[in-house]
């Protein structure tokens, strides 16, 4: 079919089905939240954009897929979109960059602690298992804080390595720490709980669990000494290898797999702990995760197995230890999604205050949108926001007057059209606090 082009100057955006979020912040103050935030630096001129539009729309670049600065100039350029969000002017990137490099690490931990702090008090639940990890972010410049360390995927590049802390009960960020390349998992690990801890109120964690890079003792008696149950991979040390050489007592749970348990005592302890032992048969389960023993790797038997094992200070069964741990997996998952779909390695900038500024940011619009999954969206299985971007979002949608009134009319054939009613209303009669039961 032969066809001409032609053009309008009607303004129209692909991003209809962000009315939706827009209603969801408007039901929650976010606007106001913003302005009430007394730690947020300033813009200095009169002609400066406001506090909050340079956030409200940091944050729906990023839910509109931009994941450095640089994408942000299409929003920009969206008229429709600002009129939405109720935007005079639309910042750009050189914007949010000067914004950013305005944070301090004073300022930083005093803004986090209001916005994080602010999730949890408006959440009705209580009792939350508590996931904190590590990740690293490769860096190709010269900015500050990025060094050579531990980098599993571009061995030899410079990094940042960030603690981040979820509550998988809720798919929430409850805290980030941005941290220079070269320090290990467990560097300033209490500290970074602690305040991780502040943010969550008076909520009680039931259940923390980490991975073996904070396997050290000072860790394990401080959780005991908050008596917090605790569930931590433990590192394959020569000792740990021959305690599993030792063990006799397997009880078998599934096709390929076997556990058991022993109370375990390290050097560096002052007493003894419970360690649950998992070891999966590589011919019934060849994707099996975990470790062989290397120090009894001549031993045929070894080479048929991968091992797991996890220190705890619980009395639950070894195969429900193992099951609870398991869901610990989850984090690695949502740091993954926070890479690919909101920036988190990719938005950073010369000062490190400044990037570590941008990513809390990238975590808030996080958090913003696993509330529109779970308070809105409803479904039982969460869509991360690549799957929801071109579902839900990316609508084309323009304005129009109607006796007066401002209408947001969207492009969408009938059959999806009650989908999308139902969405807005449910956006509209939104729970404010959170006590939805289904989160």
């Amino acid at each position: 079919m032969n066809f001409d082009i032609s053009f309008t100057s009607k303004e129209i955006t692909p991003w209809g089905g962000m009315a939706f979020l827009k209603q969801m912040l408007n039901k929650i103050g976010f606007r106001e939240l913003i302005d009430n935030c007394s730690a947020l630096p300033v813009s200095g001129s009169n002609r400066g954009y406001k506090t909050s539009t340079i956030l409200e729309s940091f944050i729906t670049s990023i839910w509109c897929g931009a994941n450095r600065f640089l994408h942000t100039e299409v929003t920009r350029h969206d008229a429709t979109l600002g009129k939405i969000f109720d935007w005079k002017r639309t910042p750009g990137q050189d914007t949010y960059k000067r914004y950013f490099s305005k944070f301090t690490q004073t300022t930083n931990l005093n803004v986090g602690g209001y916005f994080f702090s602010w999730f949890f008090e408006n959440l009705k639940l209580d009792n939350f298992t508590l996931d904190i990890d590590s990740s690293v972010m490769t860096r190709y410049g010269d900015q500050e804080g990025a060094k050579k360390g531990y980098n599993p995927t571009k061995k030899g590049r410079s990094s940042h390595h960030p603690l981040i802390a979820f509550i998988a009960d809720v798919k929430l960020v409850a805290n980030m720490w941005l941290r220079s390349g070269d320090t290990s998992s467990a560097n300033n690990f209490l500290s970074f709980l602690e305040d991780t801890l502040s943010k969550l109120k008076n909520k009680t964690i039931s259940l923390i669990r980490l991975d073996s890079g904070f396997y050290q003792s000072n860790i394990l008696d401080y959780l005991e000494s908050k008596v917090m149950d605790y569930i931590v991979a433990v590192k394959f040390t020569q000792p740990i290898q021959r305690m599993i050489h030792d063990s006799i007592n397997w009880i078998v749970l599934d096709t390929g797999i076997e556990i058991c348990e022993r109370m375990y005592q390290s050097e560096s302890w002052s007493n003894a702990r419970r360690i649950v032992i998992v070891r999966q048969r590589l011919k019934d389960r060849p994707k099996a995760p975990g470790k062989q023993l290397k120090l009894f790797a001549e031993e045929e038997i070894y080479k048929s197995y991968r091992y797991s094992a996890y220190v705890t200070n619980m009395k639950l069964s070894p195969s429900e230890i193992w099951r609870l741990y398991r869901g610990r997996g989850d984090a690695e998952n949502r740091i993954k999604e926070l890479k690919y779909d909101f920036g988190f390695d990719s938005f950073n900038l010369k000062s490190f205050y400044a990037t570590e500024a941008s990513l809390m940011f990238a975590m808030i619009a996080y958090n913003l949108m696993s509330l529109f999954r779970t308070f809105v969206i409803q479904e039982k299985t969460q869509k991360t926001l690549s799957t929801l971007r071109f579902k839900t979002f990316a609508i084309g949608a323009y304005f129009e007057k109607n006796n007066g009134k401002l209408v947001l009319k969207i492009a969408l054939n009938k059959n999806r059209r009650a989908w999308y009613r139902g969405l807005w209303n449910t956006s509209e009669s939104f729970n404010f606090p959170f006590e939805n039961s289904n989160a």
